[in-house]
């Protein structure tokens, strides 16, 4: 892996995310020659702006995407026209300049809100199209999936070497743990902590607790994303994923136990429990370039609490 890393030249967007730093870290290490524009330098929704970019950072052999305006229920409800929009925009502008600038490798990263609301669980890359995504969260999903269409649109008109892979929700140290645009994991972590430090007697939880998810550890996914594109030349979507389903409450009392929380969980049942279930088929991904995901949940787990322990105050 080494070998094949070293001195190539990889443009990263979203590189200074919680997902891209880790990855930014990884490919260093591994001898990369890497760029990873900000949002400040480019506005990647714009289409004058990703040619700039591109123009000022001649001669990539990989371009991976990993920017997205993203966050948990609430932000996806309040911004499903800003999220559909500016996911589609930048998605489709990134993959077209790069057939254009003959870029020979384009990685997309697309999101698990692209399934269908009721897909068969495990969720397997084929049941994609058998149904509408989950209502909150539909139009970030079907804008990430857009890509997969162009990609394979691509390949198939011009021979265009670009992958797709589904990546489950991950969590890991560096995350967001902003309440108002975090997913589950962090903004439980956070509200646990805080309501034992000011010594506030419950947390109050959206939903009734009854849906599952499915979790990969950051380090896994970046493994994952780093030999798919080492190794992966085929437009169809590959799962990335750990195939270990909780049920949320199940997660909320492990999180409390973890943080120390004693307090009660409210449920806040009027707001939305978003998809029923999540869990993934990830057979194509050990198949195809040899994932598998290693981090235990607990594991994951202690590193997130840990690291958001020593850097909450920064």
């Amino acid at each position: 892996m080494a070998n094949f890393w070293s001195d190539k030249k990889v443009l990263v967007t979203g590189g200074h995310g919680f997902l891209g730093s880790h990855l930014l870290k990884r490919l260093n290490e591994l001898g990369a020659n890497v760029t990873a524009p900000t949002r400040e330098q480019y506005d990647l929704v714009d289409g004058n702006q990703v040619r700039k970019m591109y123009d000022d950072n001649p001669g990539q052999d990989i371009v991976i995407h990993l920017a997205a305006v993203v966050g948990g229920i609430g932000a996806n409800r309040e911004h499903p026209g800003k999220f559909f929009y500016e996911n589609l925009m930048m998605g489709v502008q990134l993959l077209h300049e790069a057939y254009l600038r003959k870029i020979p490798k384009f990685v997309a990263i697309g999101t698990i809100c692209a399934y269908p609301k009721f897909a068969p669980i495990p969720f397997k890359e084929e049941d994609l199209w058998s149904g509408y995504p989950e209502e909150t969260n539909a139009p970030y999903g079907l804008a990430k999936k857009m890509m997969l269409v162009q990609s394979q649109g691509y390949r198939q008109e011009y021979d265009y070497n670009s992958i797709f892979l589904l990546p489950v929700n991950q969590y890991g140290p560096g995350d967001n743990f902003d309440l108002q645009s975090s997913h589950v994991i962090p903004a439980l972590i956070r509200k646990c902590i805080e309501a034992t430090e000011s010594g506030t007697d419950h947390i109050e939880v959206w939903g009734d607790g009854t849906p599952t998810r499915e979790f990969l550890y950051v380090g896994d996914t970046i493994e994952a994303i780093i030999l798919a594109a080492e190794k992966y030349n085929k437009s169809d979507p590959v799962n990335l994923g750990s195939s270990y389903e909780i049920p949320i409450k199940d997660l909320v009392e492990v999180i409390a136990k973890e943080t120390g929380f004693t307090g009660d969980i409210k449920w806040d049942s009027s707001k939305p429990n978003g998809q029923p279930r999540r869990k993934l088929d990830t057979s194509k991904a050990k198949q195809e370039f040899g994932f598998e995901s290693k981090t235990t949940f607990e594991e994951g787990l202690r590193q997130t609490i840990k690291w958001y322990r020593e850097n909450k105050n920064a």
